[in-house]
């Protein structure tokens, strides 16, 4: 019961870390692991699906491995070991960076800079900004804000609930490996699968239980439970579909439609269609709900290992 007390007072303690800090602009772990995994990258890259695949159990490996050893090394100390899963919770979690960067690009849109908002947009996510109105922005955010509430927040908490500090390290590092090679470039296609496809599979319980949290956490919780159901199995991507269904329900607008990535124009479903467009105003209704969903993410996932546990014994 120790290791699960003390993976419950580092959890609180990291992700109070991240409400308080956020992100450090210099030296983020994260950002170090991206640098290796870049490094890993560029020595094994061949167009090929068994590469690609060595190349995701060779970086998403070493993180998990790295985890085992550091929580071994400090599984004598009860304080040890709740430091060690308080700073692994705080590199992990990207909430607050979340947050301050859709509240960013709000801020430029209230004060009608489109220029500014559009310069601030890639900080979230990989539209091509340069053809957005204001409106669209703000909808490209609110749907970023939703499916990062998943990835980059509940998504780690699950996984550290199941394995702590393996699980958060494992996690982030599929989950960035994801974002670097798993998009469907012609360079990565083949070399990227093996990470997309990793991403799918670890992101399935955080997504889903993002989405019941939204639910719960949001205005309108019929509209949520109902965009859900209507809805999710739309989007291309089976994680962000829920997530972005709900939020939409819960927010009571409109997701989904046209868009255009690296210059790829894509037609996705509409999420919620009796909703009405995204207003700017919205952002700030998104970051609060992406809050609330992180907390009660928190308190789901400690409770459940501690519960889950306990009954094990």
């Amino acid at each position: 019961m120790g290791a699960d007390r003390s993976y419950a007072y580092g959890a609180a303690a990291g992700l109070l870390g991240d409400l308080l800090l956020g992100d450090p602009h210099r030296m983020h772990p994260v950002a170090a692991f991206g640098r290796a995994a870049g490094r890993v990258e560029r020595a094994l890259w061949h167009d090929h699906r068994g590469w690609g695949t060595l190349h995701t159990l060779m970086c998403a490996g070493g993180a998990t491995a790295l985890g085992v050893v550091a929580a071994r090394a400090v599984r004598p100390s009860f304080t040890g070991s709740v430091a060690l899963t308080a700073a692994a919770t705080w590199a992990v979690v990207g909430g607050t960076s979340l947050a301050r960067e859709a509240s960013a690009v709000g801020h430029a849109l209230e004060r009608g800079d489109l220029t500014a908002a559009r310069a601030r947009l890639p900080h979230l996510c990989g539209r091509d900004p340069q053809a957005l109105d204001a409106d669209a922005i703000a909808r490209a955010v609110v749907e970023s804000v939703a499916e990062n509430t998943s990835d980059a927040v509940v998504g780690a908490l699950v996984w550290g609930a199941v394995a702590g500090v393996p699980g958060l390290l494992g996690f982030r590092a599929v989950n960035t490996l994801d974002a670097m090679v798993g998009h469907k470039s012609p360079r990565l296609r083949r070399f990227g699968w093996a990470s997309a496809r990793l991403d799918d599979v670890a992101g399935w319980p955080g997504a889903r239980l993002t989405a019941v949290l939204a639910v719960l956490a949001g205005d309108d919780p019929r509209g949520a439970v109902r965009a859900w159901r209507a809805d999710a199995h739309l989007h291309p991507s089976p994680n962000a579909g829920p997530v972005e269904a709900s939020f939409a329900g819960a927010l009571g607008v409109r997701l989904g439609g046209t868009l255009s990535y690296g210059g790829r124009v894509e037609h996705r479903p509409v999420l919620n269609g009796t909703g009405r467009p995204v207003q700017v105003a919205d952002i700030g209704r998104a970051v609060r709900l992406s809050r609330r969903v992180g907390m009660l993410a928190l308190g789901v996932t400690v409770a459940a290992r501690l519960t889950g546990k306990g009954r094990g014994r």
